[in-house]
């Protein structure tokens, strides 16, 4: 089965300051799930300072789906990458990273590149539709879910750890 590279980006406004966004960003918990327009169920294996394995199961069609994932931290540039250990994607690669834009407002820069093991050969337009297709869906889940959660979890009394 030939695999499609699908390549795309997107930048994604945050109301919060650059390292309280990283923080936040990559306080990866069990409940990290509610997070998501899909139910999903997380867990997190800390492997060491910089380098995490979380285990996503989702129910596309009423079946399980199990992705594991490498993450690895860096810090000091307020960035991250998550690298695909399995599932139906394999592979894929995605970048983070935070930048200040203000004392109290920054950005998310995401570069993603997904394989995709397909039936036959994509032309060019179809993979440009494809990549296309994949960054809207990642980009608004972060515009109507993620940055709203991050808002709601700063803007929230008494430092409540509560991230839905």
């Amino acid at each position: 089965m030939p695999v499609v590279s699908l390549r795309y980006r997107f930048r994604q406004a945050l109301r919060a300051p650059a390292s309280a966004a990283y923080a936040w960003c990559t306080d990866f918990g069990p409940d990290d799930g509610t997070l998501f327009s899909e139910t999903t169920r997380r867990t997190v294996r800390r492997l060491s300072e910089d380098a995490i394995v979380m285990t996503d199961t989702t129910y596309p069609g009423g079946r399980p789906r199990r992705i594991r994932r490498l993450v690895r931290l860096h810090p000091g540039e307020r960035a991250w990458t998550s690298t695909h250990l399995d599932g139906p994607f394999e592979g894929s690669q995605y970048w983070y990273h935070v930048y200040a834009d203000g004392p109290r407002s920054s950005y998310l820069e995401f570069v993603g590149l997904r394989l995709e093991s397909r039936p036959r050969a994509l032309s060019r337009a179809e993979v440009a539709r494809r990549a296309d297709e994949c960054r809207r869906s990642d980009s608004t889940e972060w515009r109507r879910r993620l940055a709203p959660a991050l808002a709601r979890y700063l803007g929230a009394s008494q430092g409540s750890r509560d991230r839905s």
